[in-house]
């Protein structure tokens, strides 16, 4: 006999929950052995890179880290301070003065 399209879904549906359960218990295995690995070396979160370190996708080996815009020279600045690298998107204190009729030239650092 012939599945519903009700019945497909429903199937789906315990489906997903099955394998949501199946993720949150490896998590928590793996969770269970960092903890395990953290106490036995006496680790640190400096020591694993997170002392306030924003998240990010892991990298592999030998792969740099992109540059922070705090990490870029500002070649842009007005005069309360605000400043832009020249790259990615204009900011909006930028791109209000270019509205009002300012050019780059009168941020240029």
């Amino acid at each position: 006999m012939a599945k519903t399209y009700a019945q497909i879904q429903k199937q789906i549906a315990q489906l997903q929950e099955e394998a949501e359960k199946l993720r949150r218990d490896e998590v928590d295995a793996v969770i269970a052995r960092i903890k395990e690995a953290i106490q036995v070396y006496g680790l640190t979160a400096a020591d694993l890179g997170l002392e306030g370190a924003p998240r990010t996708k892991a990298r592999g080996p030998g792969v740099q880290a992109k540059t922070k815009a705090k990490d870029r020279a500002a070649k842009f600045r007005d005069p309360e301070g605000n400043e832009w690298s020249g790259r990615g998107p204009r900011p909006k204190w930028l791109r209000a003065a270019l509205t009002a009729g300012k050019t780059l030239d009168d941020f240029a650092v």
